[in-house]
């Protein structure tokens, strides 16, 4: 274990996911002890601090990441791609959801949802299987990067469809619900 400085409990308390009142449990030191420590409010005792590192130390051990969970072959389409050709992309990859892509920075996604959605509507097969994917793509999925905690992935996916996995300004992997099904499998 190794003592870290005390500017870098709170970067690595909310790396984990955790909160101050989780971290003094694990710790079994006071909620306020962490607040005023990250505060820089008070000057606490070697043991106090070795405490700390040690329950972070092992919180972060048992911690799943998101390079531990992605999916490394990312599969997307550019903003010019066609409907036709973005459904081929799908049903040959068998995902419901991918990234849209500029070039390689990422511009919007699309869902299988979406695409139904629009086919519900009416639209007209031949014009929409014509039509580029930028005339239908939603919002980008978030972006991580690969150290991010299994609780913060769980939280974004409550409300979005995938996460993309960032490394050096390079997307590396996406993450999806079925993802998340593999910590069950440990």
């Amino acid at each position: 274990m190794r003592l870290l400085g005390l500017t870098e409990i709170k970067r690595l308390r909310k790396d984990l996911g955790i909160t101050q009142s989780e971290l003094a449990e694990k710790a079994s030191v006071s909620q306020s002890l962490i607040a005023r420590l990250e505060a820089g409010t008070v000057d606490p005792r070697y043991s106090k601090v070795e405490r700390i590192c040690k329950a972070l130390d092992e919180l972060k051990k048992r911690e799943i990441t998101a390079k531990e969970l992605m999916t490394s072959k990312v599969v997307g389409v550019q903003l010019t791609d066609s409907m036709e050709d973005t459904v081929r992309i799908m049903s040959r990859f068998k995902v419901s959801q991918i990234p849209v892509f500029n070039k390689k920075k990422v511009a919007g996604s699309i869902s299988e949802k979406r695409i139904l959605n629009e086919i519900g509507k009416g639209a007209n097969m031949k014009d929409f299987s014509h039509r580029n994917v930028a005339d239908f793509m939603e919002h980008p999925f978030p972006i991580v990067n690969n150290t991010t905690s299994l609780t913060t992935l769980s939280k974004l996916l409550e409300h979005n469809t995938a996460i993309l996995v960032m490394e050096g300004g390079d997307i590396k992997g996406i993450i999806t619900n079925a993802d998340l099904l593999k910590v069950v499998r440990r």
